[in-house]
């Protein structure tokens, strides 16, 4: 099912999302992006059942939304000068 290791598969994730928002996709679609890169990359990366693979696709991809959010959130208050 699903290894500890697959969870490196989040920061590519970020990658492809980054790639897509330099490509021209609007930043408010980066989650949906990433959804959509976890459902594809746990479907057809990682073995199992299509069940299995929608539910691992949905956390990394929502792991890989949140973690991108998050620090962008931490860049932006650094940088305005917040605590």
């Amino acid at each position: 099912m699903f290894a500890l290791y697959d969870v490196a598969i989040i920061p590519l994730i970020i990658g492809v999302v980054e790639v897509f928002k330099r490509g021209g996709v609007p930043a408010k679609y980066s989650s949906f992006v990433a959804v959509a890169c976890g459902l594809l990359f746990s479907i057809f990366y990682l073995p199992g059942s299509i069940k299995e693979g929608i539910i691992i696709g949905l956390m990394l991809g929502l792991s890989a939304s949140g973690l991108y959010s998050g620090s962008k959130n931490i860049i932006e208050k650094k940088n305005n000068g917040g605590d």
